[in-house]
């Protein structure tokens, strides 16, 4: 693997939403060995910043931006006004891209999650196009603040419009913009590839960012992920980015009840984190 390869956790393993006093998490976060953390962005109102690019400075860690994309901000819906809204979302998140010297915007930003239904292929025409049209609005509003965005693929459980590379990659071409990425999560591939290292080729050069748990969301090394194949498929790619870790703690119920966690994953979530990481180090180098 690339020697340029770092390890990064989501503040999703510990509490949500974030906030700005969740830079309480940071020290903990450096100390267990990770290189880089995830910051899923639901409110940016709650989030100073300035406050926790000094706290990520302080504790030498890297800052990723992760949209969270629920039912107010759908750019696939009939309502306009939710088009507006992501927008303004975007306009933000891309601000504390710039804030925290992110190079990209993460997330399933193409549709609301959890839109997953039967349509017509009209509909789902219509909406795929929806799609194109104001992705194609984020990635030049991205380009203005000199990052990309990095799409990922869900599972069928969560969108019904884009769930595998294929899909995604469909869906890049078609968008063309040189700010379009991807984003590949080990747990929705487990789900809807047919095999790990195929799906990672087929994204290529477009792979920016990369997130792992296990195929039951559990610590990575303690499920059913052909491990060996998602290494030489990163080998393949020449991925030199960042693995980050990404589940959920039971004890937020919201969260936990969006993702259907209904159990505890780990002794403890600090025990998910070291234990996932040591894991990934060894398996990747």
């Amino acid at each position: 693997m690339s020697k340029n390869l770092k390890y990064g956790v989501s503040t999703w393993l510990w509490q949500s939403p974030f906030t700005t006093e969740s830079i309480l998490l940071f020290p903990k976060i450096k100390k267990t060995g990770f290189d880089a953390v995830e910051i899923p962005v639901e409110d940016p109102s709650l989030i100073d910043g300035a406050t926790v690019k000094r706290a990520l400075d302080d504790n030498g860690l890297k800052g990723l931006v992760c949209g969270v994309f629920g039912p107010t901000k759908d750019l696939t819906s009939d309502d306009v006004a939710l088009h507006d809204n992501c927008f303004r979302y975007a306009e933000q998140c891309f601000a504390l891209c710039n804030t925290w010297n992110a190079e990209f915007l993460a997330g399933p930003m193409y549709s609301m999650v959890g839109k997953a239904r039967m349509v017509s292929e009209e509909q789902r025409k219509l909406e795929w196009e929806r799609a194109v049209n104001n992705l194609g609005k984020v990635c030049a509003m991205a380009q203005d603040h000199g990052v990309s965005i990095a799409l990922e693929p869900l599972n069928r459980f969560e969108s019904d419009l884009v769930n595998t590379a294929e899909d995604v990659m469909r869906l890049i071409a078609d968008i063309n913009h040189k700010s379009a990425g991807v984003l590949l999560d080990g747990f929705h591939m487990t789900i809807e590839e047919k095999n790990l290292r195929k799906a990672i080729n087929a994204v290529g050069e477009k792979l920016i960012h990369v997130q792992v748990s296990e195929n039951h969301r559990g610590i990575p090394g303690t499920g059913l992920t052909p491990w060996t194949d998602f290494k030489k498929g990163l080998e393949d790619v020449e991925y030199n980015g960042i693995i980050s870790i990404e589940s959920f703690t039971p004890e937020v119920k919201e969260l936990a009840g969006a993702v259907c966690i209904w159990k505890h994953m780990a002794d403890s979530q600090d025990q998910f984190a070291s234990q996932g990481l040591r894991f990934l180090q060894e398996t990747f180098g």
